[in-house]
């Protein structure tokens, strides 16, 4: 048996919900997890206790386990366009999954005997599926905030940083407007507060000289909301939220003539595969998007792959002429 002195082997039968916390504690301060992760994965975790029963972590058994996966698969899915999805999708009972895992991996690494955490598999997914628009579309997104009021200026602004750095909308909003457009770069604290470089294109930097320069006001964000409540200025905060960007996307979007849903995402999605079609290596884009996992890029390259068509075309089956 493994000898331990750690507190944590002193106490085995602590509240299964004391040791939620200090799980969710180490989330948020050592492993640098956003409070929306912390958040979602104390959701979870609540679920499948509240489910399971679980008041110890001896509790948590291998039969426990598949049975919230069975209640997880039979229950309601979410509501799409005014209707309720038959069933969960399975990406979505993996976030439960994960974040249980996660938590036996604490109690694992605090000494604490619990299940062994690679007992639990995920549910198998479909490939992903990317949600894209044509370069063409992308061209009409950009060019769709029309004039050079202090709003046209800001809306495009948000579009051409969208495209020109691949950022997520929460790095979006949570950039100042001390940004320095001297330089063609920035950096950006993203997902578990890491730092990568971003590339701003002579485009962008130029639409959010102008956008700054009519500004008139003193907040320090550098997206803010335009609204008479603000202006006249409000306690609030004037910064944009991401919900407020991804409305303002979808309004161009409309008025761009574009049937297609599009979210900042998608914008996101083009630059990825916007680079790879033009020759950039997937570990450079994997860096400039910030994605820990080089699978996680990976999904762009179905979408790249089909210039492979037209060199199968040119090469292959040529045979000499006799």
């Amino acid at each position: 048996m493994l000898h331990c002195v750690h507190e944590y082997c002193m106490n085995n039968a602590k509240n299964i919900y004391v040791l939620k916390t200090d799980f969710l504690e180490y989330l948020e301060i050592e492993r640098g997890r956003s409070l929306r992760t912390v958040e979602n994965y104390d959701r979870y975790l609540i679920r499948f206790f509240q489910h399971a029963n679980v008041t110890q972590v001896s509790d948590i058994t291998e039969r426990s386990v598949r049975d919230f996966r069975l209640h997880l698969n039979r229950s309601p899915g979410n509501k799409v366009k005014g209707q309720t999805q038959a069933t969960m999708k399975k990406n979505t009972q993996n976030y439960y999954l994960i974040a249980l895992r996660s938590f036996l991996k604490f109690m694992k690494k605090r000494g604490v005997e619990a299940l062994a955490p690679d007992t639990i598999d995920l549910a198998k997914v479909g490939e992903r599926h990317l949600d894209l628009i044509s370069g063409e579309e992308l061209s009409r997104l950009l060019h769709a905030p029309q004039g050079d009021d202090l709003k046209t200026l800001r809306d495009r602004s948000i579009l051409e940083m969208l495209f020109s750095t691949g950022l997520r909308v929460s790095e979006l909003t949570s950039l100042n407007r001390d940004l320095d457009l001297s330089k063609d770069e920035f950096s950006i604290r993203g997902k578990g507060e890491k730092v990568r470089v971003v590339f701003l294109s002579l485009d962008a930097k130029k639409v959010i000289k102008e956008y700054l320069a009519a500004r008139g006001d003193m907040d320090e964000s550098l997206f803010i909301s335009l609204s008479p409540s603000h202006v006249k200025g409000s306690e609030r905060s004037a910064r944009l939220t991401p919900r407020s960007i991804e409305r303002l996307v979808k309004h161009y979007a409309i008025k761009a003539g574009i049937t297609k849903k599009v979210t900042p995402h998608v914008i996101r999605h083009s630059f990825a595969t916007n680079l790879l079609e033009n020759g950039a290596d997937i570990r450079s884009v994997q860096a400039m998007l910030g994605h820990a996992h080089i699978a996680t890029t990976q999904v762009y390259t179905h979408v790249t792959d089909k210039h492979l068509r037209d060199i199968h075309k040119k090469f292959h089956g040529k045979r000499e002429e006799k």
